[in-house]
C-alpha cells in the first residue's frame, strides 16, 4: 500500500518527524493486529506490505494516517489534508509476487531521479545506509525491528545472506515494474490466484477494500459468546459493559476481544457497549495496552480472559 501527500508535498520535515511516524505505525499495529513485512519511508510518499488477518485495513489506515496527520500538523503550524486522498491498496499473490513487491519497495530508494546516474557501489553503499527502511533488519540481525515480521518473506528465500543478494542482484538489472501487472479489482497476481479470490472471497458492490474483506477470515467467534467468557473470567455482570464512564478496563478488555475475535468493526462494538462511536472503542483499547504495560494484574486479567477465547476459538469449526 502507499500514501502520498497532497500535491506531491513532502510528509516529513525531518527525522524527528520519520521516527515518530515509526512509533505511531507501531502503535497503530499492536492496536489493529496488522503484520508489517516491508516498508520504506521517501520525502513525499511511503510504501507498506502489509498482513490484515482481521481483514481491517480501512480501519487501521484510518487510524495511523489520522494520528500522524494530527502529529504532523501541530508539529509544523499547519491545518487541512496532508496525503493525496485515500492509500493506495492491492491484493498480492504472495506465492508469486510477494518477494519481487518487497525488492522493488526496498529500492525504491535508489530510483530516485538523483541517483539515475549513480554507480552501482554508490547505489549499494546508500541502500545500506539508508535507515528509514525494513531492508537493514533483513539483512543484518543488529538492525531488526520488533515491529517488523519478517519471517514470511525469509522462509521463501532462505536467508538474509540471499535476501541481500537478491536486493543487489535488482540494482545490476532494469527490474519490471510488478504493480503494473495489477489486474482489475486491485489484484497482483496469477490467473489462476485471480480466479481463486474472485470465486471464493469478492462478491459484486462489496466495499472499496475488497482486498481485506472479512470473509477471508472464517473462524469467528459470537459476539455474544465472548461478552459471556469475558464477564465470567472477570467477575462482573455483563450488563454492565453498557454503562459508559464505568468500569474503563473491563471494557476495554471486552473491546479488544471483540475486536481479536468476533470479527466485528469498532463501530459494531460500538453498539455493544451502549452505543459509543467507533473512536470512543479505539481509545477504550489504547488505553488498556497503557495499562497493562504499568500493571500486572490487568496484564493477567486479560491474558488469562484470551485464553478461555482461544480454547473456544480452536473448538470452531471452519
Amino acid at each position: 500500500m502507499t500514501c502520498r501527500g497532497n500535491d506531491r508535498k513532502r510528509i516529513f520535515g525531518d527525522d524527528k518527524d520519520r521516527i515518530q511516524f515509526l512509533k505511531l505505525l507501531e502503535n497503530s499495529l499492536d492496536v489493529y493486529q496488522v503484520s508489517l513485512c516491508s516498508y520504506v519511508l521517501m520525502t513525499n510518499h511511503f510504501h507498506m506490505l502489509v498482513q490484515t488477518p482481521l481483514g481491517n485495513l480501512s480501519e487501521f489506515m484510518r487510524h495511523f494516517n489520522v494520528c500522524y496527520t494530527g502529529y504532523y500538523n501541530y508539529r509544523h503550524s499547519r491545518s487541512g489534508h496532508l496525503y493525496q486522498g485515500r492509500y493506495k491498496s492491492f491484493l498480492i499473490d504472495v506465492d508469486n509476487y510477494l518477494l519481487e513487491v518487497s525488492r522493488y519497495l526496498h529500492l525504491n530508494v535508489v530510483r530516485v531521479h538523483s541517483l539515475k546516474t549513480a554507480s552501482l557501489d554508490e547505489k549499494v553503499n546508500l541502500l545500506k545506509d539508508y535507515k528509514w527502511s525494513s531492508f537493514p533488519g533483513y539483512t543484518d540481525n543488529k538492525k531488526i525491528e520488533k515491529f517488523v515480521k519478517y519471517d514470511l518473506i525469509l522462509s521463501m528465500i532462505g536467508s538474509r545472506a540471499k535476501y541481500y543478494k537478491f536486493i543487489i542482484e535488482g540494482l545490476d538489472k532494469d527490474l519490471k515494474d510488478p504493480f503494473k501487472e495489477i489486474k482489475n479489482g486491485g489484484i497482483l497476481g496469477k490467473d489462476k490466484f485471480l480466479k481463486k479470490i474472485k470465486k471464493e472471497h469478492l462478491e459484486y458492490g462489496s466495499s472499496r477494500e475488497q482486498p481485506g474483506y472479512k470473509k477471508l477470515i472464517s473462524n469467528y467467534i459470537n459476539p455474544e459468546a465472548i461478552i459471556e467468557i469475558v464477564a465470567s473470567t472477570l467477575g462482573i455482570n455483563k450488563e454492565l459493559f453498557s454503562e459508559s464512564y464505568k468500569n474503563g478496563t473491563a471494557r476495554g478488555i471486552l473491546s479488544e476481544m471483540l475486536y481479536r475475535y468476533s470479527g466485528l468493526k469498532e463501530t459494531e462494538i460500538g453498539k455493544l457497549l451502549g452505543n459509543i462511536d467507533y473512536s470512543a472503542v479505539n481509545r477504550l483499547r489504547s488505553r488498556l495496552k497503557k495499562k497493562m504495560e504499568k500493571d500486572n494484574l490487568i496484564k493477567s486479567k486479560f491474558g488469562k480472559t484470551e485464553r478461555k477465547i482461544q480454547g473456544k476459538l480452536s473448538s470452531v469449526e471452519i
